[in-house]
């Protein structure tokens, strides 16, 4: 039964993680972004994150977006550097059309840093990204 079972492939979704400037504040943030560069719309897009070590674990944060465009990008949450001694996770399941898509994207400890900050798409900044 679970071989009849069809998941489909996540593409053209993607998490990042950009350090921007906080006009309020006057300070430089780090911000978790989902990135939708597909040519459709994604509906109810859920995710859920959470930071985790063997020995350490952070609350479950969950987003909720009813709708996030074709080639477009909306802001998950803030993230404090003392989380990036931690694996962070964020689990991300969508709707487009009738079919249910789900993937977890994984920034591993230490890996969301200054040096390792790239060009994105569709954001004009660089951030860490995982696909």
């Amino acid at each position: 039964m679970k071989k009849d079972i069809e998941i489909p492939k996540v593409d053209g979704v993607y998490i990042a993680v950009v350090n921007e400037y906080n006009k309020i504040y006057k300070a430089q943030d780090w911000n978790a972004y989902i990135i939708n560069d597909k040519d459709v719309d994604l509906e109810l897009v859920i995710i859920v994150s959470e930071g985790y070590s063997e020995t350490k674990k952070t609350a479950t944060f969950r987003k909720r977006i009813d709708k996030l465009p074709a080639k477009s990008y909306a802001k998950i949450e803030l993230m404090q550097e003392a989380l990036f001694a931690l694996n962070n996770s964020f689990k991300v399941s969508f709707f487009e059309g009738n079919t249910m898509f789900d993937k977890t994207f994984v920034f591993r400890k230490n890996t969301i840093n200054l040096k390792a900050l790239q060009p994105l798409p569709l954001l004009d900044a660089k951030g860490v990204l995982v696909k």
